[in-house]
């Protein structure tokens, strides 16, 4: 299978993984896709098969969002201090029940990394691979992400609770 043919193939699920390395922007997922296909195509990133494919492109586009978002530096609000303890800044009201309003407050590396695992069906070597980290921060990284995600969601349910 060619390189293009190829990239057609996990076309679908690259779109997603860039949206959620671009923090769920869609303008700028765009651009670093686009990006990221170029590296390709014309051979500045090469695939020399030691993972899938699949793990190869997105550790392709983990890396172009982290050079486009250092590059524009986007730096914005995730938290309030208030009085010492950390308050989650939301957007907008129905941001609180927000799917990736809840994954935006994971520290990053928790937020990729459940989202490999979760949404691409990736295992945590093969999403080691993509972060080029070791599989125990891998799973440490997992497991806090896992703990803080669940209490967001507590938390969530709790307020439509009251």
């Amino acid at each position: 299978m060619t390189t293009r043919e190829q990239l057609e193939v996990h076309h679908k699920e690259a779109w997603f993984w860039a949206r959620q390395c671009c923090r769920f922007q869609p303008d700028l997922a765009e651009d670093v896709l686009q990006t990221a296909y170029l590296k390709v195509l014309e051979k500045r990133a090469v695939f020399v098969g030691k993972s899938s494919f699949k793990t190869w492109l997105f550790s392709v586009i983990r890396f172009t969002a982290l050079d486009v978002l250092n590059s524009r530096q986007l730096h914005t609000v995730r938290h309030l201090d208030i009085d010492g303890v950390q308050v989650a800044a939301p957007r907008e009201e129905s941001d609180m029940v927000n799917y990736e309003y809840m994954i935006n407050q994971l520290p990053q590396r928790q937020a990729e990394l459940l989202l490999l695992v979760f949404y691409h069906n990736m295992t945590l070597e093969k999403a080691a691979e993509v972060m080029e980290t070791s599989i125990g921060t891998a799973r440490t990284h997992y497991d806090r992400g896992k703990k803080k995600l669940r209490a967001l969601i507590l938390a969530s349910q709790l307020k439509k609770a009251i």
